[in-house]
């Protein structure tokens, strides 16, 4: 029986000690190699020969797909038949398919007496994930050791993106003009961790409902649900504080919510702890509760409801706001706005905002409530703007003109110096009003879940790119693999995994 197992070449997670064992009483030396391995070059195959001649046995595990962070559709091949692959190497002896991020519950299963990494991981503060440190403790409580081979490199980000890419010609060409410049990511968002944002906008508790669609009523016209349960994540403006807290070591945020205050405690319990608030309880009015009723099935939305008072908030509350604005604001490197026309900022703060603002950076978000009677021009002069499509056509009331014609004039009648909007499935164009230049970038989402919170996702990641003066196709680049992330799951559920952003960013652009 052990002889058998011994011999399998692909083993499941669960049987490594066993292996362990098999091996310790032959007092045979064990060797782990780990990595996604999506696409094996030859700096693979020297690197496999290098570790097998530290020891006895090689063992070689690989990244499950669902925490390959290289980017959208990577892995390119799944970890069925990378496993495959690797397992018809001569120089390996067995494969695993890991079940977490990380190698560290393979070291404490396995107990390797070799651990080998390639000469790019010598140097640990290059690695992104800061995971290599725990990975060596893990090796050093049963006496392991690292070892770094020094063979050629090749990265398959490189080779994959050179050759199996299907990205459009589009995309291609703006990241050709990225490459050409000078940037480091891992200084760009050490610099975000030093700017100090406020965030100003209407807090929004997002439900969503899932339920099985049972169809007509007997009686009436109206499509009949089954709920099955709901699940609650805080929005709006909130959810645009939540992101930036995970970049910038200090993050302020102000906002409306209900006089009651009865999400109050969770709205607190979310935000991260480097969000200072300031709320105010707008009289007569509930904390905004916007719902969606989600077929469980093919997690389409079938209808949604609001509970809400959208008229402005009383003279009292507003000249308090004002008050707190023009004391506050210009402490701040960054002012981001997400207005959803729910009564909370009124022309008279708009005016403060944009007066005062070292760096504005807004969202004027039309929705069902405010539809007809939402606009952006009390807002005069802001460093950056993302709306949608229909949204420019909608505050320009031009159903037909050509997209960038609008944008010009969207610029110029209300003074941005960028302008972003957004296509959905078509991607985002930038148009700077200094350079009076277009910048285009096709959308990187895989797959669409949800597109709530995908715009205020990209202002998050875009308003800091910009003040940084940051090249605009690489601001383009880096808020819309943001966006990707957001359109990949429910509402808010999950907020920008910045790990994640920097990683994809780098095998975009290797």
């Amino acid at each position: 029986m052990v002889s058998i197992f011994k011999m399998k070449k692909i083993i499941d997670i669960n049987y490594l000690s066993i292996l362990r064992k098999n091996y310790n009483k032959e007092k045979k030396k064990i060797v782990l190699c780990h990595g996604v391995f999506d696409l094996i070059h030859i700096g693979h195959m020297k690197h496999f020969k290098s570790a097998k001649n530290y020891g006895d046995i090689l063992v070689v595990s690989i990244t499950p797909d669902n925490f390959v962070n290289k980017g959208p559709k990577r892995p390119v091949f799944g970890e069925k038949l990378r496993a495959e692959l690797l397992s018809n190497i001569s120089s390996i002896d067995h494969v695993v398919i890991n079940n977490t991020s990380t190698a560290i519950n393979l070291i404490k299963k396995l107990k390797p007496n070799i651990y080998c990494k390639g000469p790019d991981y010598k140097k640990h503060s290059d690695d992104i994930t800061g995971q290599i440190k725990n990975e060596i403790k893990a090796l050093k409580g049963h006496g392991g050791k690292i070892k770094y081979t020094s063979d050629i490199t090749n990265s398959s980000s490189t080779l994959i993106n050179e050759y199996y890419s299907d990205l459009s010609s589009s995309k291609k060409k703006a990241i050709n003009k990225i490459k050409k410049a000078s940037f480091n990511t891992e200084k760009i968002f050490n610099s975000f961790k030093k700017l100090k944002a406020l965030v100003i906008g209407e807090t929004i508790i997002d439900q969503y409902f899932f339920c099985e669609t049972l169809g007509k009523s007997g009686k009436d016209p109206i499509l009949q649900m089954h709920e099955f349960n709901s699940e609650t994540y805080i929005g709006g403006a909130a959810a645009i504080a939540g992101n930036l807290a995970k970049f910038c070591k200090s993050v302020s945020f102000i906002s409306m919510i209900g006089e009651d205050k009865k999400y109050y405690q969770l709205i607190k319990k979310k935000l991260a702890n480097n969000i200072d608030t300031k709320f105010f309880f707008k009289k007569n009015s509930p904390t905004i509760i916007k719902k969606k009723y989600v077929d469980i099935v093919s997690n389409h939305k079938v209808f949604g409801s609001y509970i809400i008072n959208d008229s402005p908030m009383d003279i009292k509350n507003e000249n308090e706001l004002h008050n707190y604005l023009k004391k506050k604001i210009n402490h701040y490197d960054l002012i981001v706005v997400s207005d959803y026309g729910h009564g909370f900022i009124s022309k008279k703060n708009a005016k403060i905002i944009c007066n005062k603002s070292k760096f504005l950076a807004l969202n004027a978000q039309i929705n069902a409530a405010n539809r007809g009677y939402h606009t952006m021009d009390k807002y005069i002069k802001s460093n950056c703007i993302i709306i949608n499509e229909t949204e420019l056509r909608h505050e320009l009331r031009n159903k037909n003109e050509e997209l960038k014609n609008l944008m010009k004039q969207l610029t110029n009648k209300i003074k941005i110096k960028d302008l972003i909007v957004t296509k959905g499935s078509q991607g985002a164009t930038l148009y700077s009003n200094q350079s009076k230049e277009f910048y285009e970038m096709d959308a990187f989402a895989e797959k669409v879940v949800d597109k709530i919170g995908s715009g205020d996702t990209m202002l998050s990641i875009v308003a800091l790119c910009l003040k940084l003066k940051l090249n605009k196709y690489l601001s383009l680049l880096i808020s819309s693999l943001a966006a990707s992330q957001s359109v990949s799951s429910i509402g808010n559920k999950y907020l920008i995994d910045e790990i994640k952003l920097k990683k994809a960013v780098e095998h975009t652009l290797k």
